[in-house]
């Protein structure tokens, strides 16, 4: 067993290295964000929340059931009696005929009267003129009272409020799910962000080391010529300090480039170390219209379901005109025993039907005022989602604008870095000739460095707007 148990957490922890140790993806590191993403996780569980709303609201068309178990013990004489009554268990002892009758004997044997005592119904009309008390009605001994009792209060009609009701919780049901697709549109946006941000790093640190290189042949190339006396040591040191800022700016890359491994990990919630990025750190343009993204947008289509929501809001307002009719249906089982009360040993069980209606007929014009501010926040939400379609339209237009004004930038910076490279490798041949000084050779490499800096911010930043246009159509392409 031990060495069974030793075997399994050896090939788990070598199947942890081996998976932190291979380079991810984009597809797959897209399939692990949906399924590990704690924010999509959360949105998910919201999703089924919502759900189990929609279950609440269209329960209350089938009403309740109630079991109630009453327990007690009394000596008061309305408590015994209506026990007695509940249970089926009242007699005529219980009014004290029994003492009447008594009284009555004692009377007639004390008269010599031999007539027989009256226990007709007449006698309980002359024991209800009797002015005297009996122990037996007024002093009960006490009683125990169990009741199990059954009601069913059923909604036959309220004016459409349940179904109203129900719309709604629908309504916000798919808000969720929409919700949720959002959630997961953003996270999928972020993370290809983040996969081309890397592929950018990459490439600015490999054309870095590229000058890097460079820079450490001219230092050499200087060395040599100051050992014989073609170059002074001035030119060492500003090619040192060229060495030292490019070097800052590769630390610099290096540190980000930790950074979005810790936010990927992060995203994905575990560990990530290797990615592969992109052969291409320019993101293409998706193939879709303006027409298509309105049509597919999320918040869009949020507004609309809020605008069904509204609607349903105004059916429940609509609903107080209508008279609201429900059925109550009881039954019920009563014993001074318990196990009698639950078998009906010691009586029958009993059963109330019901109907009740009732129907708000005046109540100073609230109802009324809620119906119509019902029907001004159902225009107002109308008129959003218009504006949330012109809004998405406008911000289309804007974004496939600055695309192609980046794309002319792109390709207008790489011309100018492809000749910033030449006249470098110009100026580093003539500065060996000596036709020009190391502060001419330092200038022509600073701005060879300034040019892919810029390339590599323009090309994010055109990247960003392609993810943004992706975003609003809310692809995952």
């Amino acid at each position: 067993m031990e060495k069974r148990f030793a075997t399994l957490v050896a090939l788990t922890i070598f199947s942890n290295v081996a998976f932190a140790s291979a380079s991810l993806t984009l597809p797959r590191a897209i399939e692990i964000l949906k399924s590990n993403n704690l924010e999509i996780k959360i949105a998910k569980l919201d999703q089924k929340i919502a759900k189990k709303d929609v279950a609440t609201a269209a329960g209350n068309h089938y009403g309740k059931i109630d079991l109630t178990e009453n327990i007690a013990v009394s000596n008061d004489a309305g408590n015994v009696f209506g026990f007695k009554i509940t249970s089926r268990e009242a007699t005529y002892r219980d009014f004290g005929f029994s003492e009447y009758q008594a009284k009555q004997q004692q009377i007639a044997q004390s008269g010599g009267d031999k007539t027989k005592i009256d226990t007709s119904a007449e006698q309980a009309a002359v024991a209800a003129q009797n002015d005297d008390k009996y122990d037996a009605l007024n002093y009960p001994d006490d009683r125990m009272f169990y009741q199990t009792q059954i009601e069913w209060q059923l909604p036959i009609f309220t004016g459409y409020k349940i179904s109203s009701y129900v719309d709604i919780m629908n309504a916000m049901s798919h808000m969720k799910s929409l919700e949720k697709r959002k959630t997961i549109s953003e996270k999928v946006y972020e993370l290809k962000k983040s996969f081309y941000n890397m592929a950018l790093l990459k490439s600015s640190i490999k054309n870095l080391n590229i000058i890097l290189d460079n820079i450490n042949k001219l230092e050499n190339t200087t060395k040599m010529m100051i050992n014989v006396g073609y170059a002074k040591k001035v030119d060492l040191l500003e090619v040192r300090a060229k060495k030292g800022k490019v070097e800052r700016l590769l630390m610099d890359m290096h540190l980000n480039e930790r950074l979005l491994y810790h936010y990927l990990s992060f995203l994905l919630n575990q560990k990530v170390t290797s990615i592969v990025v992109p052969t291409n750190s320019t993101v293409p343009l998706p193939r879709i219209n303006g027409k298509m993204i309105i049509e597919n947008n999320i918040d869009i289509k949020r507004a609309e379901t809020g605008l069904k929501v509204r609607k349903g809001m105004l059916n429940v307002a609509k609903s107080t005109n209508y008279p609201m009719v429900g059925l109550d249906v009881k039954w019920q089982t009563a014993d001074d025993d318990f196990a009698d009360s639950l078998t009906q040993a010691g009586g029958d069980g009993s059963y109330t039907i019901g109907a009740r209606m009732t129907w708000n007929l005046y109540n100073g014009g609230i109802d009324q005022a809620s119906i119509e501010k019902s029907k001004i926040e159902l225009l107002k939400t109308q008129t959003q989602v218009q504006l949330a379609r012109k809004g998405i339209g406008l911000m289309v237009a804007k974004i496939k604008t600055e695309i192609r004004s980046e794309d002319e930038k792109i390709i207008s910076l790489e011309k100018e870095l492809e000749l910033a490279n030449e006249i470098y490798h110009n100026y580093e041949g003539r500065y060996k000739e000596k036709l020009v000084s190391m502060s001419d050779v330092i200038i022509k490499q600073s701005e060879q460095i300034q040019k892919i800096l810029e390339l590599q911010v323009v090309k994010n930043r055109r990247n960003e707007r392609v993810f943004a246009l992706e975003k609003l159509a809310n692809g995952e392409k």
